[in-house]
């Protein structure tokens, strides 16, 4: 044969196995409601020997893609709580809808959910995105109102585990911020883009001590190369209005990611307050404070995450947060003698604030990765300025005479530096960590108060006014060991932090210096009996360093004759917590019981004859507490979903007050139901229910309240553009009402009412031209978080 016929041949031969070959782009749904499925993982197969060809995860989108794909190669996507589906041929675009699993069980129709809820060393992960449980909230600050053992109030204040006040972390890293831009940044945040939360309610040694308990968000990786963007913009109607906008953007390259974040909010709130006290033989006060905010925040961030090589990858963050508001306060103290038969004096006051923040945070991480081996270093700048300008106006309401006119001037600063490096060694099947960490606060606090003098002048106010300053060093370090032995997992470690403060309250000639070293152990075990069940005991002992507006000794009026007032002379207090998880499928229950010494409160004071009611701070010589949870969802149909979740606490507390003791057991329970409805043409409904039964402390009883919210949510455009409307509240039945338990000493009554019954309409809008996939990007968000 002649070799041209030949190389005719071999031409006609490699044409044929070149257009044999194709390039497929496949996306994935979830069958029942069309959402986009994350994190399917879909494998090429060749048809004669059954073996994998290639592998691919689908991205946030659902997408995948296959190149050299050929005529006698299958596909099989797996995703946990889904069927398996295997597809015998596909062109070159092709959709697959997976079926989620589900059971029969007798004559009602039960059936297992997704699982959405894993242990992880015995804290609860939930994921969000693609969660049905959290189609319809707007932001991450929602999705944390309805997370198992997570509760939000009214002003936006998360709590865990009771009453404490976890750290708040993105992708394992603390955010290093102000409480109100933490608040802020968590608005700005749309489920879609965390993929999951864990909430660790009993943290070991390798992180600060302080850290009670811990919400590490995690955000969804974009593997993809080119640009994205997000929009996510929100209204809030009740009396007034309330405005939110944020807007994200990133570019990837093969080694550099971009990040840019704009944000936008303005908008006005309300808020009541209203108190009766009385003191046996003394006159009766009933106190009355309206507020309304009208507020402006700007937020700006922007980030680069360079990495080096396969080894090393450097990123940094800048940010700031600026906040004004113009607050007005007004206020009504109506006051008659004991028998409420004759008026002693009926005043109103004016209380005009104008207020502004301003937050700038830097931060720089670098990672070092090796064979077992991985160094990280974060260091921290955050500097935070609040100025506020305060009127205090009050008058004889049936004469309208001015009875007093003060002014308060205020300039607080809040800088906060620390720098950490963590090491992690891995020897066989055993990991070895070990870090250390210096921070360094430093917050000044300035108020002067004028006083409007007989002549009609405004002169200096020594009594009021005050000058303070804190200083606080922390040296700590930590040695950690986790091993696995087949179903059990061992961690154990020990945490020392050495604390130098500083506390000078320049007004009253006060100084007080404190130096202390505190060793801190935790131990946790594991046990996986099998892939449905799951033990985790734990130990952990934590302090608890008094805060800069604890120990302030200045006034912070809620009216002319009620206010709280620091105490330079707090002590820390330290936790020992004992806690047992188990998880059964979806079903997890917790209980947590620990010892709490040197408990720092506030208690009030009456003077009869000022009438002046302030709340002092002070140090109780322990609490005995104890919570139990169990949360299960239930999937009574395909298009209806519950999450149930039923809590219980107790406390006991040894608590001195005005030469008596008070030790009562208080009991009380949370119950939450979370119901979610998937309806025909792709809306989810939800309806949110949460009740909290009587509660308080050994003063206090806190009456019961509960809350009702109705949200609806759809999706546009595969998924581009995503609406969301809510009535939250609907009741307005969620105002706190407390009441000072024992009426031989006072009768004390206040309710607190925010304005949380709200219309709300939400869009978000994803955008881009980022479509090919590079290699995965670490990423993790540069901010942490201030005490």
């Amino acid at each position: 044969m002649s070799l041209r016929l030949w190389t005719l041949i071999m031409l006609l031969f490699l044409s044929f196995f070149a257009n044999a070959q194709k390039v497929v782009n496949g996306k994935i749904l979830d069958s029942e409601t069309k959402e986009n499925l994350y994190r399917v993982e879909v494998s090429l197969l060749n048809k004669l020997s059954n073996q994998p060809v290639d592998k691919k995860i689908t991205d946030s989108l659902g997408r995948f893609q296959f190149e050299k794909v050929e005529d006698d190669y299958y596909f099989i996507a797996q995703k946990a709580g889904y069927e398996t589906k295997i597809v015998d041929k596909a062109s070159e675009v092709f959709i697959i809808e997976m079926i989620p699993v589900s059971n029969t069980i007798a004559e009602v129709v039960i059936q297992s959910p997704s699982r959405n809820i894993k242990l992880n060393d015995g804290n609860m992960v939930m994921n969000v995105a693609n969660n049905k449980d959290f189609k319809t909230s707007t932001h991450v600050l929602e999705v944390l109102r309805k997370t198992p053992g997570v509760t939000v109030d009214q002003e936006d204040g998360i709590f865990i585990g009771g009453r404490i006040s976890p750290a708040i972390f993105i992708d394992g890293k603390p955010l290093v911020m102000s409480a109100q831009e933490i608040q802020a940044y968590l608005r700005s945040l749309s489920p879609e883009i965390v993929e999951s939360i864990e909430v660790n309610t009993n943290p070991s040694s390798k992180y600060d001590a302080e850290f009670k308990g811990i919400i590490d968000i995690r955000l969804k990786r974009n593997g993809n190369l080119g640009w994205k963007g997000t929009y996510n913009g929100s209204i809030s109607i009740n009396k007034f209005n309330y405005r939110e906008n944020t807007f994200n953007t990133s570019y990837n390259t093969e080694k550099v990611a971009y990040q840019i974040q704009f944000g936008y909010n303005e908008g006005i709130s309300t808020y009541r307050y209203n108190a009766l006290q009385r003191l046996a033989n003394t006159n009766v006060m009933r106190t009355g404070t309206y507020q309304k905010d009208e507020a402006r925040i700007l937020t700006v961030q922007t980030g680069i995450d360079y990495r080096l090589n396969d080894k090393n990858r450097l990123g940094f963050t800048l940010r700031g947060n600026f906040r004004n508001s113009d607050r007005m306060r007004t206020g009504s103290l109506y006051t008659t003698n004991k028998n409420e038969t004759q008026l002693v004096f009926d005043t109103g006051s004016e209380n005009p604030i104008d207020y502004i923040q301003d937050n700038y945070g830097m931060t720089a991480d670098y990672t070092f990765t090796g064979k077992n081996f991985k160094l990280n270093f974060l260091g921290n700048y955050l500097s935070v300025s609040n100025k506020q300008k305060d009127d205090f106006i009050s008058k004889d309401l049936p004469t309208s005479a001015l009875l007093s006119y003060w002014k308060s001037d205020l300039l607080n600063t809040i800088n906060i530096y620390t720098a950490q490096i963590d090491v992690t060694q891995k020897v066989k099947n055993a990991n070895f960590e070990t870090g250390i960490k210096y921070s360094d606060t430093n917050t000044n606090n300035n108020i002067r108060y004028d006083t409007l003098s007989v002549n009609n002048q405004f002169t200096f106010d020594p009594t009021r006014s005050n000058k303070f300053s804190y200083k606080e060093q922390v040296l700590a370090g930590y040695l950690a060991y986790s091993q696995k032995f087949d179903k059990l997992h061992i961690n154990a470690g020990i945490r020392f932090e050495n604390t130098k403060s500083i506390s000078n309250a320049f007004s009253s000639d006060s100084i007080v210096a404190r130096s202390y070293l505190k060793w801190l152990p935790s131990l946790s075990v594991n046990y996986n009996f099998n892939k449905s069940n799951e033990l985790s005991i734990s130990y952990s002992r934590k302090i608890t360093r008094p805060a800069f507006s604890q120990l302030n000794p200045f006034r912070f009026y809620f009216s002319p004759l009620n206010y709280w007032i620091g105490n330079p002379y707090l002590q820390p207090s330290f936790t020992s917590q004992v806690k047992a998880t188990y998880r059964y499928k979806n079903w997890i229950t917790s209980l947590s019981i620990g010892k709490e010494t040197d408990v720092m409160v506030r208690y009030p004071r009456y003077d009869p004859k000022t009438n002046v009611l302030e709340y002092l701070g002070t140090n109780l010589p322990y609490r005995n507490f104890a919570n139990l949870e169990v949360s299960f969802p239930v999937k009574i149909a395909r298009w209806w979903n519950i999450n149930t979740q039923i809590t219980g606490f107790y406390n006991y507390e040894f608590r001195p007050y005005l030469d008596e003791v008070f030790a009562l057991k208080i009991c009380n329970y949370e119950l939450r139901l979370n119901q979610v409805f998937s309806l025909p043409k792709g809306y989810t409904v939800n309806l949110f229910a949460n009740y909290e039964s009587k509660t308080g402390n050994s003063l206090y009883i806190i009456k019961p309240r509960y809350t009702v919210d109705l949200s609806v949510q759809k999706s546009w455009f595969e998924n581009k553009l995503n609406t969301k409307i809510s009535y939250n509240n609907i009741f307005d039945s969620y105002d706190q009402r407390v009441e000072f338990r024992h009426k031989q000493i006072m009768d004390n009554r206040f309710i607190h009412w925010w304005d949380s019954q709200r219309l709300l309409i939400a869009i978000s809008y994803n955008f881009g031209s980022s479509k090919y996939q590079g290699k995965e990007i670490q990423r993790s968000d540069e901010e942490n978080r201030t005490r």
